[in-house]
């Protein structure tokens, strides 16, 4: 693709957009240049602090437990109380969270901090995603959540490269530097992004929402796909279980393991956007049965590399599934929540990624010991051609084009200006 075009991709995949949607996403870029705590965490605990493994491991676990309860509650408070208070209130909650994780000495205390940071960290996201659906039209869900996507990869990316400097530094100060990046991205959101939620959500005598978690579950299509978006999270985990594990058996060294997974965020940082405009409109069933098949076989794939260069050209493949896969997604997820339970679904929905940041790190270390690596990726094709199959019979008798919802929306997000 030559600099012209590419400069066409990206003003046609940017263009149009609503104002609110792009001080959202400036504050989930800010956020995400400042969040790289829990990279190090581990690190923290075992290295500087003296803690065993098995701590380190306890305290992950506990933030990923933090992570499923986050998911359910923010869905609901985006819902019930809005998403800007809910908003506001997690990244406040984030910030000073990890302030406090920077000082607390005593194990319990650690532990107990480290659930706190895994619920307050997630609980925005539910109420994120739930406003981009409701300032951005659904044409252009796709493509919104494509760019959002590439935000928080290209934050990561970003972060990844000074955070390691930081932190050999002072822990300490990586772990302020992280709450006061926090703390910026509440006052972005709290100045520049306004309450989404529509009006006919609100009842006299209350804000009680028409849909309850009951509503959600009771949903058949969405709970399939909530199980459908878990099998693929649990193959993806494997990036940062299995395939470190693996090459580290194969001799290879921490840098080669970072050099690798690098390979994701570059891929993401420099295709995310001209992606954008050669999915934004396609059938989403066939790109979601596409892009499980990619990243069931590029993890596959594993089993035949060897060295860091086939290690990585297997990171290619997953990584442009992953691209596909995860904004089709969150615009399916928007396309088939009602209005005033978005907040609900969008919780749901990211449930099935904390539940696989559970599950994975155990099923893939167990099949490991058990059976061998070459089980394991032989597992991962599997699931990605279930999924791809889940997904296909998913999206059978699906309408093609969504019925908007006969909902008033406040007029500061409505016609808002690119």
């Amino acid at each position: 693709m030559s600099v012209a075009a590419l400069r066409r991709a990206t003003k046609q995949s940017v263009a149009g957009l609503p104002r609110e949607f792009w001080w959202l996403w400036t504050s989930t870029l800010v956020n995400r240049l400042g969040n790289f705590v829990v990279v190090f965490l581990a690190l923290y605990l075992t290295a500087s602090r003296g803690f065993s493994a098995a701590y380190a491991g306890l305290v992950a676990s506990l933030m990923g437990l933090g992570g499923v309860i986050a998911a359910l509650l923010g869905g609901v408070l985006a819902d019930r109380l809005g998403r800007r208070p809910t908003l506001l209130g997690a990244q406040l909650a984030s910030g000073a969270t990890v302030a406090v994780l920077a000082f607390v000495q005593d194990p319990v205390g650690i532990a107990v901090t480290g659930f706190a940071l895994g619920v307050a960290s997630n609980a925005s996201r539910p109420a994120i995603q739930a406003m981009m659906a409701d300032i951005v039209p659904p044409e252009d869900r796709v493509r919104a959540f494509s760019l959002n996507y590439w935000a928080i990869n290209l934050g990561f990316a970003v972060s990844s490269v000074y955070a390691g400097f930081l932190v050999a530094q002072s822990y300490t100060l990586g772990f302020l530097v992280e709450a006061g990046m926090t703390f910026v991205c509440a006052l972005l959101v709290f100045f520049k992004v306004k309450e989404s939620r529509p009006t006919s959500m609100a009842v006299p005598g209350g804000t009680k929402s028409a849909v309850t978690m009951g509503t959600v579950l009771r949903d058949g299509r969405f709970m399939l796909m909530v199980g459908l978006s878990f099998l693929v999270a649990v193959v993806f985990t494997q990036s940062s279980v299995g395939l470190p594990i693996v090459m580290g058996e194969k001799g290879l060294g921490s840098a080669d393991v970072g050099l690798v997974a690098a390979v994701n965020g570059v891929i993401i940082v420099a295709l995310q956007i001209p992606l954008t405009r050669l999915i934004q409109h396609r059938d989403p069933g066939r790109l979601l049965t596409f892009s499980s098949l990619l990243i069931g076989f590029g993890f596959a794939l594993t089993a035949f590399a060897g060295s860091v260069a086939t290690y990585a050209l297997t990171v290619v493949v997953w990584t442009l599934g992953e691209m596909v896969n995860a904004p089709t997604q969150s615009g399916l997820v928007a396309r088939l929540a009602p209005a005033e339970g978005r907040g609900r679904y969008q919780g749901v929905y990211t449930t099935s990624w904390s539940a696989a940041a559970l599950v994975a790190p155990l099923a893939g270390g167990w099949v490991i010991d058990s059976a061998g690596a070459g089980w394991l990726w032989a597992g991962c094709a599997v699931l990605g051609a279930v999924t791809a199959f889940g997904y296909w019979a998913l999206m059978r008798g699906l309408p093609a084009q969504e019925a908007v919802p006969a909902v008033s929306v406040p007029k500061s997000v409505e016609n808002a200006p690119a």
